[in-house]
């Protein structure tokens, strides 16, 4: 065992018996390397990641790398998903220096923790014009003995570069909140990158583009605009027939290697597939797509039985990577077929059905003629279907399951609890509201402390011990909104405003109105890392901005909301150069265009006609809406809240008030009214 024997990261718990000595990111490890005089060797991963595994299997347990590594550096493991900022800061440096990134990210750094060195994975011999990882580190050492002036002059630039770029976010901070002519703009960006034939944006490997089709739903709820309808729809038809999703058990994996989602990276993210029931729910909610309700029921029942954890929260991820039928670990093992399998699971009859159902064929489609199942055209024999599709989910049951990434992350956590909760209460699913309750209190318990501030991870009930990123005060708040319009219950409504006033207490910059990723009192880093734009999960700058404009909708909060505004300067400087990666930002613009419009409404909570009026403001298209619940005297089941006051009942029934900047219009007991003043269709 090595020094991560006892951490509570799973990614740094699979190298705790590697020969290598690693340390734990901290200020111990940086002064052993200034002790011993050597650089540090920083690599950063997370459990699920294919490459991470592969590379450890070929260098970091071998015995002759890891005595040379040991001998000559100070090997540092980082988890990326414990430590985001760390990944963040020393990635921006590695896509700066190569042009690209990803993970295992491999950093060579002073003692003074300045990067000089970057790569991704290395392979164990030269390979594609890639040198070996012995060549790397030897390269490296004799930089640092024989040339150690020329590494202190490259670190030094390095870093002063890093320092620059970090002005360029809070200088476009400063601009006016995106209107009409930015969020046009950005459309006909994404029109441009769009892949009419295959959905999505760009070609091979394709991302699920989660917020990007939000900003889109809420375009097309706001303007009407049917291109972008026709890019969500065309796009989730697309992921789901394809085969990044999961046919059997449901869920999305975390990407496809080619352009027609047929081939997956088999990992299957939390954050991906809380996003993506979203998504599919919304585009249900504005359409009535019976394929993207099944969709979003499936994927939160995955989420609930294979990522939920005993605690009450939702694990990580599942690996990639999980033993095959010969006992050797491969990708993609558990969830591909060859004909042969299927008829030896199901009979002749229903394995042919089965093959011609989810495109099984001789040739296949992934490694050693094995298939990815998609479902290419809807099946005309529904029984049929779902006797199939049971049948091979047990089967699969049977095998070897990836292992799962059971670390709790609150931002992630955050996005499932919204998730659960809309598609609960709208698909009739309470139990789905339950699980998102569940999740919520298991936030509260752990990771929140009794001064409001947020840690990042738990694991079997323990709290790690990282502090909370802006990413995980504004999920965690966004999913505390979420429960609250759907239960009524305002605790969640204070809880989520407490995280917000830490969110501009300590992570704000006053001049510019920008957001750092990092709070003023955290570690300090070479640089304190700061991004408004998209990667995997929303940024958690404009995830801030979104959920302090629902925050100031509730409240009537000018504070808020102008941090909201300022918040979203950035994102009309980038809707024309890179809308993909600003996607959350334009769906919060879209909001803030359409006021959003705050729905009170009050009555009787046993009253069928309440429960009426609640769902269809629930179901409101108007981006961004907000829905307040109150009893039959207009008060909130708990602490005040300010968009419920002064509500009296129309003719002693239930009635909704539907206001922007709490500037309210007409009153109605009518859902078909307000349905017409929010954009509901009866569902």
């Amino acid at each position: 065992m090595n020094r991560l024997a006892g951490v509570t990261s799973p990614y740094l718990l699979q190298h705790a018996d590697n020969p290598v000595d690693w340390w734990p990111w901290g200020p111990e490890a940086f002064a052993e390397a200034e002790r011993r005089g050597v650089p540090v060797l920083l690599s950063v991963g997370y459990a699920a990641c294919h490459w991470c595994h592969v590379m450890a299997g070929e260098s970091f347990e071998d015995e002759a790398t890891a005595a040379y590594l040991n001998e000559r550096f100070v090997a540092v493991k980082v988890d990326r998903e414990e430590r985001p900022d760390v990944d963040a800061v020393y990635m921006e440096a590695v896509q700066a220096a190569t042009g690209q990134g990803g993970w295992p990210m491999t950093v060579f750094l002073t003692p003074e923790r300045e990067p000089f060195y970057f790569g991704t994975y290395f392979p164990p011999e030269p390979r594609h014009g890639m040198p070996s990882f012995r060549q790397v580190l030897e390269g490296v050492d004799a930089a640092w003995r024989e040339r150690r002036e020329e590494v202190a002059e490259v670190a030094g630039r390095i870093r002063a570069e890093l320092a620059e770029r970090a002005g360029v976010y809070g200088a476009g901070a400063g601009l006016a909140a995106p209107g009409e002519a930015e969020l046009h703009q950005a459309l006909a960006g994404l029109s441009r990158s769009f892949d009419p034939a295959r959905g999505g944006f760009g070609g091979a490997p394709k991302f699920p583009p989660a917020m990007v089709l939000e900003f889109l739903l809420r375009h097309h709820a706001r303007t009407g605009s049917e291109v972008a309808l026709e890019m969500v729809a065309g796009t989730a038809e697309a992921m789901a027939r394809g085969g990044i999703y999961d046919q059997l058990g449901g869920g999305f994996a975390r990407y496809s290697v080619d352009a027609d989602w047929v081939v997956p990276h088999f990992e299957k993210m939390l954050y991906d597939n809380a996003l993506l029931i979203r998504v599919h729910l919304h585009l249900w909610r504005a359409t009535g797509d019976a394929r993207a309700r099944r969709i979003a029921l499936e994927t939160s029942d995955f989420l609930v039985r294979e990522l939920g954890t005993p605690e009450g929260g939702f694990a990580s991820a599942l690996d990639a990577d999980s033993e095959d039928a010969h006992g050797a670990h491969r990708e993609g093992a558990y969830y591909v077929w060859t004909p042969e399998e299927l008829v030896r699971e199901l009979g002749e009859e229903d394995g042919a059905l089965a093959a011609r159902l989810f495109t099984v064929t001789e040739a296949g489609t992934f490694e050693e003629g094995a298939s990815v199942l998609q479902l290419l055209t809807d099946p005309e024999d529904g029984p049929g279907y779902q006797r199939v599709r049971e049948r091979l989910l047990a089967a699969r049951a049977k095998r070897p399951a990836p292992a799962r990434d059971d670390k709790v992350v609150a931002a992630w956590n955050g996005l499932a609890i919204a998730a659960l909760a809309e598609t609960g209460a709208l698909l009739d699913r309470p139990d789905l509201v339950e699980a998102a309750g569940r999740a919520a209190d298991l936030l509260l318990s752990v990771h929140l402390s009794a001064h409001g501030r947020l840690l990042r991870t738990s694991r079997d009930g323990r709290p790690g011990a990282n502090a909370g990123v802006l990413e995980d005060y504004a999920d965690v708040a966004e999913g505390f909104l979420a429960l609250y319009a759907v239960t009524g219950e305002a605790e969640w409504l204070g809880l989520a405003g407490g995280l917000l006033d830490t969110v501009l207490q300590h992570f704000t910059d006053e001049a510019s109105g920008g957001l750092y990723d990092t709070a003023d009192d955290a570690e300090e880093l070479i640089r304190r890392p700061q991004d408004p734009t998209d990667n995997a999960t929303p940024s958690g700058w404009t995830a801030a901005a979104q959920a302090l404009l629902s925050y100031a909708a509730y409240t009537g909060s000018e504070r808020h909301r102008t941090a909201a505004e300022r918040a979203l300067g950035v994102v009309g400087a980038l809707a024309g150069q890179a809308p993909r990666f600003i996607g959350w930002g334009l769906a919060a613009a879209e909001a803030l265009l359409d006021g959003p419009r705050e729905v009170a409404v009050v009555g009787a909570a046993d009253d069928p006609r309440t429960a009426a009026l609640h769902r269809t403001a629930l179901l409101a298209t108007a981006p961004g809406a907000v829905v307040a619940l109150g009893t039959a005297t207009g008060e909130a089941a708990g602490p005040e809240v300010p968009l419920l006051a002064d509500r009296p009942l129309l003719d002693g029934a239930p009635t909704a008030y539907v206001c922007r900047h709490f500037v309210c219009g007409l009153p109605t007991s009518d859902p078909a009214v307000l349905a017409e003043q929010v954009g509901s269709t009866p569902r």
